[in-house]
């Protein structure tokens, strides 16, 4: 239902319930999912992932919802993180996950960068809205690499209650496809 990317040291494909357990390995961690919305269970519930694959991404897989899963080419069958593209926006239209063993690697930017060509072009999306906990210094960074430009701070909640504030962040079709050529 949706393509398969190769990068220089990534697959993005399809996940399948055969996820499950490497998907609780590398999410089921509070560092991982503090800064995710408070849409998302903390204490996340036995049983959750399976039934998220199930009901919300395969369920909706390339109608209204677009899911890769990130696998290391010298692990590939290991999903390792996450990167989804959504209509209509909630506000943002696009969200990652990355197991903690893997952050500050460039993966996540390699991962986002393999798909936007696929979301502007394919998924027709000429604009995209991003979102972030205030203080997510390695979120805010993926959006400003790919050269998203910020709107402005809100009221949001998060899994971690402390966190109060998004930053919302807007990528144009122009906008990619011009920092591409540069």
């Amino acid at each position: 239902m949706i393509p398969t990317f190769e990068t220089q040291r990534l697959i993005l494909k399809n996940i399948s319930l055969n996820d499950v357990l490497s998907y609780e390995k590398h999410f089921i961690d509070y560092e991982v999912v503090r800064n995710l919305s408070s849409r998302v269970p903390w204490p996340y519930p036995a049983g959750g992932i399976a039934d998220f694959i199930q009901n919300q991404i395969l369920a909706r897989q390339g109608q209204n919802r677009w899911f890769w899963g990130i696998y290391l080419k010298t692990h590939p069958a290991e999903i390792i993180g996450g990167i989804e593209f959504w209509k209509p926006a909630s506000p943002e239209n696009r969200g990652f996950w990355l197991g903690r063993k893997y952050w500050n690697q460039g993966l996540m930017s390699e991962a986002t960068t393999a798909v936007m060509d696929y979301a502007f072009d394919q998924l027709e999306f000429e604009t995209l809205i991003f979102s972030n906990a205030l203080g997510n210094i390695g979120s805010r960074r993926i959006k400003e690499k790919t050269g998203a430009t910020f709107l402005r701070n809100e009221p949001a909640s998060f899994v971690d209650p402390t966190l109060t504030q998004r930053e919302l962040w807007e990528l144009t079709k122009k906008n990619w496809k011009n920092r591409k050529k540069s």
